[in-house]
C-alpha cells in the first residue's frame, strides 16, 4: 500500500452501520477496494458470477488494459518481445522478471537442453496411454506423473526445489507434447536434439526434418515461437486462476500446472482457434460468399469466430505481428490451404463493414492461430497443447509469485445459498 493509499476509502452504508474499506491504486492508476473486512465486520459476502470484478490477488507479472488494447509482461508491450524477443528470453522475463543478458540467457538455455528428455519407463507410460485419446487429457495426465518420477522436486516450501521443478516444466514438456502427438499418428518418438534451440527442437520432434532448411520452414518456427510468446501470460485468465487456485492448497507445481492444461482444454477458454476453423469449413462448404455469410452474421443466424475478445474492446495487440507473419506463410507457400487464403479474405470483408468496426470487432490472436498450425500440419485436437506450450511460463510465474505473496492463503470463495431452508424427515421430530 502506498502512503497515498492510507488515506483513501469507500464507505459501503449497510443497514447496523458505515464500514470504511480501504482503496489501494495500481501501478497504471487502477483502483481496488479491499474487501477483507467485510465479511466479519458486517456479516455479508459479495456477489460476483466468472469473478469478473474481483481481483483476488496483487501481481507484478502481467498488465492488461483492454478498452486501450494494451497488454505487457513486466512492464514490456507485447508488440515488443513478439517482434524482438525469443520465447526462452519471454520465459525467463516472466518468470524470473528480468529479460535474460546473454551469458544468463545461455546458462537458461542451457539447462533446460540437459533436461528435455524424460525417464524410459516414463516414455513407456505415455505409449500406453489411448492414441486416440484427446492430447490434452494426455498432457494432463504426463505432467501430474512427473511428480512421481522426481519427487525430489515437489516441496513448495523449499526455493531450491521449486526451481528444479520450473526447469524440468519448462524443459519436458515439449517432449512429452511431440510424443503425443507421434503417437496419434503411428510414428516412433524422436529424441531431443541438443544442438537445437527451444522451438526448433520441438518441431523437429513433432515432425521429423520434413521442413529443414527451407525459408518456408523458418518462417514456421519463426510463426511458433510468435504464438508462444503471445500467449506466455493473460493475467488471471481461468487456467491460470486454476493454478493459482490448487497451488493455494499447497499442492506441488506438477499436479497445479495439470490443473491449468485441464482448465485450458474446456473450449471456452482454449478451443477458440479451433472453433475458427470450424468456421471457415462452413464457409468453404456451404459455397456461400463472404458477403451473405456477414450478411447472416448480423442476422444473428450464424458467429463470426475468432472477433473480438471478452477483455480487449480495441484491436487484441497481440494479433499484429502473427497477422504479418501469416501473410508471409501464404505468399511463400506453394500449395497453400485454401482455409488460411479464405481467413485472410474474411478479415478484410469484415473490417470493410462498418457494422463489425463500429462495434470494435476486431481479429483477435486466436484468427490467426489455428490456420497457421493447419498450414504447417498440426490436426485441431494439438491446437490447445501449443497454446499450452507456451502458457507455461504464465503459469509458473504466477505458482511461484503466490508462494510469496504476505497475502498468501487457500482459496475459498464464498456462496450465495439459495437452496431450501431447514427441513426434518418425516415422522422424526
Amino acid at each position: 500500500m502506498s502512503e497515498d493509499d492510507k488515506e483513501r476509502t469507500v464507505e459501503l452504508h449497510y443497514e447496523g452501520g458505515v464500514l470504511k474499506l480501504p482503496v489501494h491504486t495500481g501501478t497504471e492508476g487502477e483502483r481496488t477496494i479491499e474487501l477483507k473486512a467485510l465479511l466479519g465486520s458486517t456479516g455479508m459476502t459479495t456477489l460476483d458470477p466468472g469473478f469478473g470484478n474481483t481481483a483476488s490477488c496483487s501481481s507484478k507479472i502481467t498488465y492488461i488494459d483492454g478498452d486501450a488494447g494494451i497488454l505487457r509482461y513486466r512492464g514490456y508491450p507485447i508488440e515488443d518481445l513478439a517482434a524482438g524477443a525469443t520465447f526462452l528470453e519471454v520465459a525467463h522475463l516472466v518468470i524470473y522478471g528480468e529479460l535474460p543478458d546473454a551469458g544468463r540467457l545461455k546458462e537458461f538455455a542451457d539447462k533446460l537442453r540437459a533436461n528435455a528428455d524424460i525417464p524410459a519407463d516414463m516414455g513407456t507410460l505415455i505409449d500406453a496411454m489411448p492414441r486416440n485419446g484427446h492430447p490434452m487429457a494426455l498432457l494432463a495426465s504426463a505432467v501430474n506423473t512427473l511428480a512421481a518420477y522426481y519427487d525430489d522436486s515437489v516441496d513448495p516450501g523449499d526455493e531450491d526445489q521449486v526451481e528444479l521443478a520450473t526447469i524440468r516444466l519448462l524443459a519436458k514438456l515439449p517432449t512429452i507434447a511431440a510424443r503425443i502427438y507421434r503417437n496419434s499418428i503411428g510414428e516412433k518418438p524422436i529424441s531431443p536434439d541438443d544442438s537445437l534451440d527451444y522451438v526448433d527442437n520441438f518441431i523437429r520432434m513433432t515432425f521429423g526434418d520434413v521442413h529443414a532448411d527451407s525459408e518456408l520452414g523458418d518462417l514456421f518456427n519463426k510463426a511458433v515461437g510468435m504464438l508462444l510468446v503471445l500467449h506466455a501470460d493473460h493475467e488471471l485468465n481461468c487456467s491460470t486462476a486454476t493454478v493459482r487456485v490448487v497451488g493455494s492448497a499447497k499442492a506441488d507445481i506438477y499436479a497445479s500446472v495439470a490443473s491449468g492444461i485441464n482448465a485450458l482444454s474446456g473450449p471456452s477458454h482454449g478451443g477458440a482457434n479451433q472453433a475458427v476453423l470450424e468456421m471457415l469449413e462452413q464457409i468453404r462448404d456451404s459455397g456461400i460468399s463472404l458477403e451473405e455469410f456477414l450478411e447472416r452474421v448480423k442476422a444473428r443466424e450464424m458467429r463470426l469466430m475468432g472477433f473480438g475478445h471478452r477483455v480487449y474492446k480495441n484491436f487484441d495487440p497481440r494479433s499484429k505481428e502473427i497477422k504479418e507473419l501469416a501473410g508471409q506463410i501464404l505468399d511463400r507457400d506453394e500449395n497453400p490451404d485454401e482455409l488460411f487464403a479464405l481467413a485472410l479474405k474474411l478479415e478484410a470483408a469484415a473490417l470493410a463493414d462498418s457494422y463489425f468496426t463500429e462495434r470494435k470487432l476486431y481479429p483477435n490472436v486466436d484468427f490467426y492461430t489455428g490456420v497457421i498450425y493447419r498450414t504447417m500440419g498440426f490436426p485441431t485436437n494439438m491446437f490447445t497443447v501449443l497454446f499450452a506450450l507456451g502458457r507455461l511460463p504464465g503459469w509458473i510465474a504466477h505458482y511461484r509469485e503466490q508462494l510469496h505473496d504476505p497475502d498468501f492463503r487457500i482459496a475459498r470463495p464464498r456462496q450465495h445459498y439459495v437452496g431450501s431452508p431447514e427441513r426434518r424427515l418425516p415422522g422424526r421430530d
